[in-house]
């Protein structure tokens, strides 16, 4: 699955246990304008490094895999638990980067400059 939104916040890795680091990711996705959801994603043990590069504000696609588990507490009531763990971020475009931003192109070629007057087109 995949999401495009703007990065409102990116959490250091946080060292859960011995053997396990996570990292969060939230984005702005703007479905419609007039209500933003902040969504969650995270990333475990080598995938953290995936956010390292990601800053506030910037336009991002995240791409990632839904899951669910069930948990039964002490007195027996089940819950249910979703994560959305991201495998991937590209950066569409990055705050305080114009250059990356912006697109170069040629510059358009004057088709007047050179032309001679007594052209002998037919048109």
């Amino acid at each position: 699955m995949e999401i495009k939104g703007k990065v409102h916040e990116v959490s250091p890795t946080t060292q859960v246990t011995d053997s396990f680091k996570k990292r969060e990711l939230i984005v702005e996705y703007v479905e419609n304008p007039q209500y933003p959801e902040y969504i969650k994603f995270e990333a475990g043990q080598d995938r953290c490094a995936l956010l390292d590069n990601v800053k506030v504000g910037d336009d991002v696609e995240v791409f990632f895999n839904l899951r669910g588990r069930p948990w039964t507490d002490k007195t027996g009531k089940k819950s249910y638990f979703n994560s959305l763990n991201l495998w991937k971020v590209n950066v569409l475009s990055a705050t305080g980067n114009s250059t990356a931003a912006t697109p170069e192109y040629a510059k358009p070629a004057d088709i007047s400059a050179g032309a001679e007057e007594d052209d002998d087109l037919p048109f």
